[in-house]
């Protein structure tokens, strides 16, 4: 079984994330509130993916991802972003710096189990 974390500020993106991936994809679902959370949490449990909110207070979500990737532990997580506001520019900064994938906010429910396997290459 897959284990996702989701960090994002907002609790109903949390929920309905949860409850989407749990029922669609059988998947486990972990959340964190906030960038520092969710390094910890992603060091302490090892999730397969990590679906990271771009916009939070006090530490963003790239802020939340370069720490990600300097941290030994966390390094070969793949991140996929979450993000209200995407342009075709953000996407090819993104990938550039290791992100998997990003997702656009507003997502569709019964979809985001799908694209996050398509982005990560899961049967």
């Amino acid at each position: 079984m897959k284990r996702i974390l989701v960090i994002d500020n907002e609790p109903y993106i949390q929920e309905v994330t949860q409850i989407c991936l749990e029922t669609v994809a059988g998947w486990e679902v972990l959340t964190a509130s906030s960038g520092q959370e969710g390094i910890d949490i992603a060091e302490i449990e090892q999730p397969d993916a990590i679906l990271l909110d771009v916009m939070m207070p006090h530490m963003d979500g790239l802020t939340t991802f370069q720490n990600l990737q300097t941290n030994q532990a966390t390094q070969s997580i793949p991140v996929l972003l979450l993000t209200a506001k995407i342009e075709t520019s953000d996407r090819h900064h993104y990938a550039k710096l290791g992100i998997k994938a990003t997702i656009a906010k507003p997502f569709e429910p019964l979809e985001l189990a799908h694209q996050i396997a398509t982005a990560l290459n899961w049967q």
